[in-house]
């Protein structure tokens, strides 16, 4: 066959323009006949193209899935997992992406520019191709609350799923806040190794402020290295990643990789905290950046307006009932978005309205079809069923457990004296509830600062207090943990150069939604010149502004000597706008006190003993009650009575085992 003939017949086959030259070939005797042979080829191989990435990708999640379930079972070794992998090139389908920032459109109002961000990213790796092991993406997804993140994320998983993107919807969420210590290592690298290795192709690291930094240096060289060394010898046995000592196994995990899987870092602080929490390197290697902005009014009141649309739809559906409302109504439902939360309490209260529709469906039974119309007239939702009498609707809900207040309200009432101090918590309890009525209500609410200064004599109360603190606004919905971290100097002020901040701040993650006491606040500042004590203060009043919605502090010591404090640092004072003076105890205060630890721990007094030990009291307390300790001299007094009421046992076998003497508690020898 000659040059001529060879080409001839490949141009018969590619059709002109093929890979050869038509050259000096014939034309084809029917052009048209020969273009629509070219349309159909060209046709049936993209056909067969597309059909073939349908089946990579589904292979793909079966053997993945296959995969995972068989590790989880121990049938599959990470020796044999990692054998088994292959560096496979995503599939380039962009077109698949068509109309996605549309669809989330759907669920996310008023983010337009971050949907589009958001498919962006989504959509890099398909344009670009990975590799197996590496991270499809590396986001940093940031903004206020309530702007959508969460619903976003969830939203495009659906629908890439959907498109057959992704092989699943499941999504992995990694709360970092749960691992603030060192302590935690073993279980942030089980969970870590579970949510790399689980299904789904999306894992979704927040509160990575709130995380311990040695942990977050095992996520630095995941995003910048693709791999995460071990410190220690680990094995997979069932799916689980256990810590093997310095045991010899065949089967041992030397690093953590990416899988495959977008890395996403949810917060609500931008590129810049980031840095300061993770480096400089781990922002330099984020893929995307997407970034939610705060509502505006108009956009708040089509949030609120697609609320009522869903809670109509959902109502006619489940409840078979039928809902309209007025403007009045949806005024108060758009009122409930707040600065701190965004658009987060809309939903809040159409979900509370539904349920509350609920509960009335339950009682009454109304007929199938039956017409509700919703109004809110002074903040009030009611609810007219069928043209009848309107009903207060959230008041049909079931009450809040209130057992926990009612438990703090009688330990509050057992506190000796401190009457005015008492006074100040229980207003102080009515201040964050009545602003929290306010907010339900859809009315404009201050913010509360909850901050304090407890100033007095030790043994006054005021660790006692600052505990009832916390269970209160824990018991009333304002703290979420409610606990008490009691600190002084030494646990805030480092040793040495660069070790103070870290050591604050470790310390207000451990108390975040709680109270942080500090004992002794004013040792942080020694003067001028004590430049460890004056970056402890800077680090806590930063990190009291970071964190004003979920942490109190409570500053303790002398009166003076907190005056002297408040001024190392020029916004100290203003954080703490709530001072409270504690009294010392008087001695009638003191032998209520005395009596009280006394029955606490099975004794009585005798009689006889009441007045002269009121007297010694008093006495002490005229004299020197700072030195004295107030309440700590009481408890040192009984401990005291108690040890010589043994010895005195020990004489007199007939003698009363719970009754203290006056003479148990020899008051002619302490003076």
């Amino acid at each position: 066959m000659g040059a001529s003939d060879w080409e001839d017949l490949m141009n018969g086959v590619f059709g002109p323009g093929g890979r050869l030259r038509a050259g000096t070939a014939k034309p084809a005797r029917n052009e048209k006949t020969a273009e629509t042979a070219q349309q159909t080829l060209e046709k049936n191989q993209k056909a067969l193209d597309e059909a073939l990435a349908r089946q990579a990708r589904e292979i793909a999640r079966l053997g993945g899935e296959l995969e995972h379930t068989m590790q989880k079972d121990g049938l599959l070794t990470e020796a044999e997992t990692q054998a088994a992998r292959r560096t496979v090139p995503a599939p380039v389908q962009t077109d698949a992406f068509d109309g996605l920032e549309q669809a989330l459109g759907k669920s996310v109002l008023g983010q337009s520019e971050f949907l589009k961000q958001l498919v962006r990213a989504f959509k890099r790796p398909f344009v670009l191709g990975t590799t197996g092991e590496t991270a499809r993406g590396v986001l940093l997804v940031h903004g206020p609350a309530g702007t959508g993140k969460h619903t976003a994320l969830d939203a495009i998983a659906r629908e890439m799923a959907a498109r057959k993107l992704l092989s699943g919807p499941q999504i992995a969420w990694m709360d970092l806040g749960l691992y603030p210590g060192p302590g935690q290592e073993k279980l942030f690298l089980q969970d870590l190794y579970a949510a790399l290795n689980g299904p789904g192709q999306m894992l979704v690291f927040c509160n990575y402020e709130r995380c311990h930094p040695g942990f977050l240096n095992t996520l630095a060289a995941l995003v910048q290295t693709g791999s995460a060394p071990l410190n220690s010898r680990y094995a997979v046995q069932k799916g689980m990643l256990v810590d093997v000592g310095t045991a010899l196994v065949p089967d041992a995990v030397s690093a953590l990789s990416p899988r495959g899987k977008y890395l996403v870092f949810l917060s609500g602080k931008g590129p810049e905290k980031m840095a300061d929490r993770m480096g400089a390197g781990v922002v330099n290697a984020l893929s995307d950046v997407c970034a939610t902005r705060p509502f505006t009014e108009e956009e708040l009141a089509e949030i609120a307006a697609r609320g009522l649309e869903q809670l109509t739809e959902h109502a006619a559906r489940q409840l078979k009932l039928t809902v309209t409302a007025n403007e009045e109504f949806l005024a108060l439902a758009r009122r409930q978005a707040s600065p701190g939360r965004g658009a987060a309490p809309i939903g809040e209260f159409f979900d509370r309205c539904f349920r509350a529709l609920a509960e009335y469906k339950l009682e009454e039974e109304p007929v199938a079809g039956a017409a509700v119309a919703l109004s809110a007239p002074e903040g009030r939702v009611l609810a007219a069923v069928a043209g009848g009498q309107p009903v207060d609707l959230l008041g049909l809900l079931r009450q809040e457990y209130t057992g926990m207040l009612d438990e703090v309200d009688r330990e509050l009432e057992n506190i000796v004296g401190l009457a005015e101090v008492k006074d100040y918590v229980l207003r102080l309890k009515d201040s964050v509830q009545a602003n929290q009525r306010r907010a339900q209500a859809g009315m404009k609410t201050g913010s509360v600062s909850m901050h304090m200064i407890f100033a007095g004599n030790p043994g006054t109360g005021k660790t006692a207090i600052a505990r009832l603190v916390g269970k209160y606004l824990k018991a009333i919905g304002a703290l979420r943990g409610g606990q008490l971290v009691e600190v002084s100097r030494a646990d805030l002020v480092g040793r040495y150069v660069g070790h103070t901040a870290p050591l604050t701040n470790q310390v207000i993650r451990s108390a975040l939604g709680g109270v942080l006491f500090i004992d002794e606040a004013y040792s942080l500042y020694r003067g001028k010149d004590d430049s460890f004590g004056l970056e402890a203060i800077d680090t806590l009043v930063k990190g009291m502004e970071d964190h004003r919605d979920d942490l109190v502090v409570i500053l303790a010591g002398y009166s003076r000597e907190m005056e002297q404090f408040l001024t190392a640092n020029s916004g100290l004072a203003s954080r703490f706008p709530n001072r409270i003076e504690f009294p010392d105890y008087t001695g009638e205060e003191l032998w209520r006190i005395l009596e009280l630890s006394a029955k606490g721990r099975g004794y009585r007094m005798a009689e006889g003993c009441r007045e002269p030990i009121t007297e010694y009291f008093t006495r002490a307390q005229a004299e020197n009650a700072a030195e004295n300790g107030n309440g700590r001299m009481a408890r040192n007094l009984l401990e005291r009575a108690i040890l010589n009421q043994s010895r005195r046992l020990a004489a007199e076998s007939q003698a009363a085992l719970d009754e203290l003497t006056l003479g148990d508690f020899a008051l002619d020898e302490i003076e």
